[in-house]
């Protein structure tokens, strides 16, 4: 049953499961372990809706590339699922086979553990079961680029789709403006013993449970771990650990413009690295996306100035030499932008300020930083598509400076798609949790979420989180055993 914490407070004694977050993993979760006969705590820090006194709980510093923490995820139930856009493609082999070129490990499990669980994350997504991964377009025919392949989600509002079994499935507690402010570790038996959740009012509570999940999201499950004064003074986490470090993002920019050739379809085209162009290049992975603009956009009071010059501009091919308050792009041009696998790097990280938020959980800063061989991966993408887009007879493409002139600051911004804060490992020595996701150290604590990605690939986070959060619960169901009966 949906319960509001602000006003009901009747928590069990004691759970199987306490999961901190209502997104999509942690609603997944939540329905499934209950289903299979556990006494489950899903609490979530905002309410039905979206409040400015639950958001303002995001709001962080940035000392890097500007994640825009706070404009991109949305804290009340379903998470970020509330404005979630539905694009999903799924890892590929070598996603999982390939570790990156920069001195730290992918992941330590096999592509078919992933792999197993896609038909019922496609299944929670809405997703056509047997239609397969499609095209928009062609491929450039080449050895670099193949037509990308996704399908779009209605798209899935967690929130709205699972009311019913949030509000009926029997022995799972959901208590809404509920947030998770410490956690209690006991460094004699290595586990969590509760956490101390709090409403707005400051009432605070102990939650016990058997088993503690965080997936409040890479920022947020950075943040509770890196809060937590009893996991630190036990071991757990330290300033050198890999806690809150190797947040990725994919790279969202635009490569440049391009002119099609008189005769060429302008709808709009996606295409994909090969894993040849990776291999060849030692880069990341990366999505690239052509459309053609059908209009001038202006905006504010200078947009008659504006068009006029555009219009007189375009009209004697002059648009390169011309450099107005606001970029636009004459009508016919197209823009190439992108989504590009960011590596790993220990130095793009969450990191604790002294400052609190109103709750007394200290505030954090998001250092957003790129490593050369980002850099590369975008110079190398950039370069073999204008090349690729020539060669194949599609148009021409004019490259933006940044792209192929490193010593520019790159023109980057992000996708909302945070990862990698708490990443998968074999060992401590390079990651926070284990191959199932609990955190080294600990016997009961488990992260669940795109935060425990060990590379980021090319892929919209959202399907692959939730086939690791199907595999989490199997693993968590199997690991407590059969079900001896539920309490009164």
């Amino acid at each position: 049953m949906i319960k509001d914490y602000q006003s009901q407070k009747e928590l069990r004694d004691t759970y199987d499961f306490c999961i901190v977050g209502g997104g999509p993993a942690g609603i997944t979760l939540a329905l499934r372990l209950a289903g299979q006969g556990r006494h489950v705590l899903l609490i979530e820090g905002g309410g039905h809706e979206y409040s400015q006194n639950s958001q303002a709980l995001y709001t962080c510093t940035s000392s890097g590339l500007n994640a825009y923490a706070e404009e991109t995820r949305l804290r009340y139930l379903g998470g970020t699922s509330n404005h979630w856009a539905g694009r999903c493609r799924p890892f590929e082999p070598s996603d999982f086979a390939i570790p990156p070129p920069i001195g730290l490990p992918g992941w330590p499990i096999a592509f078919s553990e992933i792999e197993a669980h896609l038909p019922a994350a496609m299944a929670i997504l809405d997703l056509p079961p047997d239609t397969g991964f499609k095209t928009i377009n062609a491929s450039m025919g080449d050895k670099d680029f193949e037509a990308d392949r996704f399908l779009l989600s209605t798209p899935t509002r967690f929130a709205q789709k699972y009311a019913s079994e949030l509000n009926e499935t029997e022995g799972l507690d959901v208590f809404l403006n509920c947030n998770c402010v410490d956690i209690e570790f006991d460094d004699k038996t290595h586990r969590v013993a509760a956490l101390v959740v709090s409403d707005y009012a400051l009432q605070r509570a102990r939650v016990v449970a058997t088993n503690f999940i965080l997936a409040t999201g890479a920022i947020e499950n950075a943040r509770q771990l890196l809060n937590s004064d009893s996991l630190a003074a036990g071991g757990v986490i330290s300033k050198d650990g890999f806690a809150g470090r190797c947040f990725m993002e994919h790279l969202n920019m635009s490569l440049g413009t391009f002119i099609l050739r008189d005769g060429q379809s302008t709808e709009p085209r996606q295409y994909f690295t090969t894993d040849a162009f990776v291999a060849e290049y030692r880069s990341g992975k990366g999505n690239v996306s052509a459309q053609l603009l059908d209009e001038v956009r202006s905006y504010g009071r200078t947009a008659a100035i504006k068009n006029f010059f555009e219009n007189l501009t375009c009209e004697i091919g002059m648009a390169h030499k011309v450099d107005f308050i606001t970029k636009f792009y004459c009508p016919g041009d197209g823009v190439i932008t992108t989504l590009i696998e960011q590596f790993p790097n220990r130095e793009s990280r969450i990191s604790l300020q002294e400052e609190r938020d109103e709750l007394g959980v200290r505030k954090v800063n998001v250092n957003w930083a790129l490593r050369t061989e980002d850099r590369q991966t975008i110079k190398c993408i950039g370069l073999e598509v204008a090349k690729c887009f020539a060669d194949a007879g599609l148009g021409y493409v004019k490259l933006d400076e940044s792209v192929y002139d490193l010593t520019l600051p790159p023109k980057v911004n992000p996708h909302a798609h945070h990862m990698g804060t708490t990443r998968m490992a074999s060992s401590p020595e390079f990651g926070v949790v284990d191959e199932n996701c609990k955190v080294f150290g600990t016997q009961n604590l488990y992260m669940a979420g795109s935060s425990v990605f060990a590379t980021g690939g090319a892929s919209n986070p959202t399907m692959p989180l939730l086939q690791l959060a199907l595999r989490l619960a199997d693993y968590l169901n199997q690991q407590a055993g059969p079900v001896v009966g539920r309490y009164s």
